[in-house]
């Protein structure tokens, strides 16, 4: 995928809502369709708006997808991080941020779709989504180990494993199977990860 120029924010409320538009329309069709089989005016048709409108706010069909696996990103830190503020300890704030993930797999699986996708059409963007979260995934697992409320051990990699589990996870309880018992799911895994394989 070629590198364009960042995405331009409007200045109105209007503008802003014609990019949300296009952006949720962006959301839908490709992620149902793939991205090579999304075309520009699918996404206008769907947004509602004439196809030189999307123009005004993007460069093209790739400048959308990376603003979608982006946007997947806040959005999922953001959800997360409001979903765990509250919890008592790292355990519990894992175990609600596991539950939550799969909320979002379940309730957005289009723009999961386009995440899971990057991994071929647009690289850099997969890896800067999956970066970013391990950055403080890790700062959070360091911190919490030095609190003396979990093991001491390698903060990255814990975070890149637990990220793994949770994206499996995602993928299978949540976008594939929306209708999964979410709470059996985070209960077996935090079963294993309390007391691991061991007999």
């Amino acid at each position: 995928m070629t590198t364009s120029a960042s995405p331009r924010q409007p200045a109105t409320k209007r503008g802003r809502d014609t990019r949300d538009a296009i952006l949720r329309a962006a959301e839908e069709v490709i992620g149902a369709r793939g991205f090579a089989a999304a075309s520009i005016a699918d996404i206008t048709r769907a947004a509602g708006i004439a196809q030189g409108t999307f123009y005004i706010y993007f460069d093209g069909k790739e400048q959308v997808f990376r603003e979608l696996v982006a946007e997947m990103g806040r959005f999922t830190r953001r959800t997360i991080s409001e979903a765990v503020v509250d919890a008592r300890d790292r355990l519990e704030a894992e175990r609600i941020g596991l539950r939550t993930f799969l909320e979002i797999a379940a309730t957005r699986p289009t723009l999961y779709n386009i995440v899971e996708e990057a991994r071929f059409v647009d690289p850099p963007s997969y890896d800067a989504y999956f970066t970013a979260f391990a950055r403080n995934y890790a700062r959070n697992l360091g911190a919490a180990a030095k609190e003396g409320t979990i093991r001491p051990g390698d903060a990255e990699i814990r975070a890149w494993a637990l990220m793994g589990l949770a994206v499996t996870l995602g993928e299978r309880y949540g976008q594939r199977n929306p209708q999964a018992d979410r709470d059996a799911v985070v209960a077996e895994v935090f079963d294993m990860l309390e007391r691991g394989l061991r007999s």
